[in-house]
């Protein structure tokens, strides 16, 4: 092999240019969270949610909890994003002829691991982007959490975090490495190239929408309980109740946001890191 082949990253030089890629997208996705997570919980339409918000509350309003997705960011979607590779390698799925199915593991693998750090961030950035009101301080929404649920209110919802995070990085993770085989082979594009990982992420995107949605669902009304007040007592109650409520379809409210997020989402984050493996000399995912 040459000595100036590209190397693999280790599992912490991933995971800091995993976070690094993450934090940036976030910044330009933010507001499309914002008005899908106000859609799950309000029952409104996309116009009236984005008018109501705009008109109320001024267009800074659209980056409401930015501070904790940051947070989130930083902690969750680095490891979800950053240690896929690592982890898929580890596992025996780093060829590209390599089964599905392991692809996948390693996604929920990162996924699953993250969701359970993060949590605490989900759960504040959820609150503070459904409140329509008046923007609560960083330390009030801390201290009030605290004060009425304790360290326990951080991780409301954390099963259906974790579910939908296994589920989401799973797709997504799977979808593109897959994908990207496909591409280069029907194409004639090199895995590397910013066209192949731009028609791989989208496509990612599209399928993570499709399996993510009911479990978004029911994260955000589990995450968006009153600190207190119970009114679920864990996934399976709020998903009957949900379906009660709004019927099966219900599960997938919010869908066109979720998908106009999850695409540039996963296509800004996956060409980013792409971006920094290669400026940083390490091979392509």
């Amino acid at each position: 092999m040459s000595l100036s082949s590209p190397r693999a990253p280790s599992l912490i030089e991933s995971i800091g240019l995993g976070g690094a890629a993450c934090i940036f997208t976030v910044n330009f996705t933010h507001p499309i969270e914002l008005v899908k997570t106000r859609m799950q919980v309000t029952g409104n339409g996309l116009g009236h949610v984005i008018s109501g918000t705009f008109r109320n509350e001024g267009v800074g309003a659209f980056w409401k909890g930015i501070v904790w997705a940051w947070g989130r960011e930083g902690s969750y979607a680095s490891i979800k994003l950053g240690a896929y590779a690592p982890v898929r390698d580890a596992i025996g799925a780093g060829d590209k002829n390599s089964p599905f199915i392991l692809k996948f593991a390693a996604g929920a693998i990162t996924g699953g691991v993250g969701s359970i750090i993060g949590n605490p961030f989900d759960v504040l950035k959820t609150m503070a982007q459904a409140n329509a009101g008046e923007s609560a301080g960083l330390t009030s929404l801390v201290s009030n959490l605290y004060k009425d649920q304790g360290i326990s209110g951080f991780y409301r919802g954390i099963s259906a975090n974790i579910m939908r995070a296994c589920v989401l990085n799973a797709t997504k993770m799977g979808c593109y490495d897959i994908s990207k085989g496909y591409v280069a082979e029907a194409t004639g594009w090199k895995r590397k190239d910013p066209r192949t990982s731009f028609l791989s992420a989208t496509l990612a995107g599209f399928f993570m929408t499709i399996t993510v949605s009911p479990f978004d669902r029911i994260r955000t009304q589990l995450m968006n309980q009153p600190t207190d007040k119970e009114i679920y007592t864990g996934f399976a109650d709020c998903a009957a109740k949900t379906i009660k409520e709004g019927g099966v379809m219900s599960l997938w409210r919010g869908f066109i946001p979720i998908w106009a997020r999850f695409a540039p989402t996963a296509t800004i984050q996956l060409l980013t890191i792409e971006a920094l493996y290669e400026a940083f000399g390490f091979k392509s995912l």
